[in-house]
């Protein structure tokens, strides 16, 4: 009887087995009919890619590619004839070939029981995916446009992947592929939109050498590792990003604020004489040496260097509003120490020092809202403090309303 019983379960795996056999080369005769049934045939190879009696199999993954490539063939000849035609359902099929032929490469270099490799796949598959690898930028930009940055960054990514894939290694698209820069830029930008901060880390290093977005890919780069906590590689980024792209105020200015937040003033001021010593009249270079002094609550030394910034450029609104702001913590640190007592006889020369310091800041503060009159945050207080202290009714009045908005 057990003998019996143990007949018959073998009948229903190999029953299943042949099954799901016929269902790969059903799913590849429907998808070549003249008017395939996409439906059924998807349906028949996706039961095939997870049943364990074929999923192993390269020839179950070459077939689920083969229908995905004649999905495309159709919307291509649709768009070719210029009757309307699936965009997504293009670009998805493009997407999904990559993802099965190259599992269908990896399975068939499996060695066999003999430790030979007989790959068939990679010659033909290699040809037809690097010929329908530019879509993949296609489908990534489309819904780049459309905001799905998950969706973007799945096609950048794929098409970078496959830069490096054994399958396209005598191409060498890592070295030979002049669109890849830009590419990783986009799916950095894409990961950066859904906070991926691995992704980033994957793809912006290939475009940080590129002269047109090498600046932003290793901004984000920078960003990424310190979202994740990684102070060693964000210091070490942020140099190397000031290195690469002085020009580019990120990279300084947030290896400075480091500096300044850690309390490691000496370091900061030695790195940036460093770059002054290079680029003496580079103003914000200059700004961010007052802004250090500033913090150090060196304020002589700060003015010297905020004016020294307006100087080269008159046009630079925040050293005009820091400048005005050093006036009035002078004027507090002065009042802090000056007499209350209005029958001292110091006192009305010291509220005329104090009224000095404010005076001064005017002008400063008043140049910051000029030149930016929207940035409100570079003018708005310091003036209100300013106008209260030199009893300016009219103009305290038109700021106190702003303060109020």
């Amino acid at each position: 009887m057990k003998r019996v019983l143990f007949f018959v379960v073998l009948l229903m795996v190999t029953s299943i087995s042949f099954a799901q056999v016929k269902n790969v080369k059903d799913a590849k005769r429907i998808a070549n009919e003249v008017n395939p049934d996409f439906s059924k045939a998807e349906n028949l190879i996706n039961a095939a890619l997870e049943n364990p009696e074929t999923k192993n199999d390269p020839a179950t993954w070459d077939v689920a590619g083969f229908v995905q490539k004649r999905i495309n063939e159709k919307e291509m000849v649709k768009a070719y004839l210029q009757q309307p035609y699936d965009t997504v359902k293009a670009y998805n099929s493009v997407l999904n070939m990559f993802t099965y032929y190259f599992k269908a490469d990896e399975l068939a270099e499996i060695p066999d029981e003999k430790g030979k490799i007989r790959n068939k796949y990679r010659k033909p598959n290699s040809a037809l995916l690097l010929a329908e690898r530019a879509n993949l930028i296609n489908g990534g930009i489309q819904y780049f446009n459309e905001e799905n940055s998950q969706k973007a960054l799945d096609f950048f990514a794929a098409y970078i992947d496959a830069a490096a894939h054994p399958m396209f290694e005598k191409e060498n698209l890592v070295k030979t592929d002049s669109l890849l820069p830009q590419v990783a830029y986009y799916a950095s930008l894409a990961a950066a939109k859904t906070d991926n901060y691995s992704a980033i880390q994957k793809y912006a290093p290939y475009a940080v050498n590129d002269p047109e977005v090498g600046q932003y890919a290793m901004e984000f780069l920078a960003t990424a590792y310190k979202e994740q906590g990684n102070t060693d590689k964000f210091i070490e980024t942020l140099k190397e990003g000031v290195q690469k792209y002085p020009d580019h105020a990120y990279f300084f200015g947030n290896l400075i604020d480091y500096y300044s937040n850690e309390n490691k003033y000496d370091e900061a001021m030695a790195f940036a004489d460093e770059m002054l010593a290079k680029d003496p009249k580079n103003t914000f270079y200059l700004y961010v040496k007052g802004y250090l002094y500033h913090n150090m609550k060196d304020y002589d030394n700060a003015l010297t260097y905020y004016k020294e910034t307006i100087e080269i450029d008159p046009t630079y609104a925040e050293a005009y509003s820091n400048i005005g702001l050093i006036y009035c913590l002078k004027a507090q640190e002065y009042a802090d120490q000056a007499t209350a007592d209005m029958n001292d006889p110091r006192y009305n020369e010291e509220q005329a020092e104090i009224r000095k310091f404010y005076e001064e800041a005017r002008p400063y503060y008043e140049k910051a809202r000029q030149l930016k009159p929207d940035q409100q945050d570079l003018w708005l207080q310091g003036l209100y403090r300013v106008y209260y202290n030199l009893n300016m009714g009219p103009e305290f009045e038109e700021i106190d309303k702003l303060m109020s908005i």
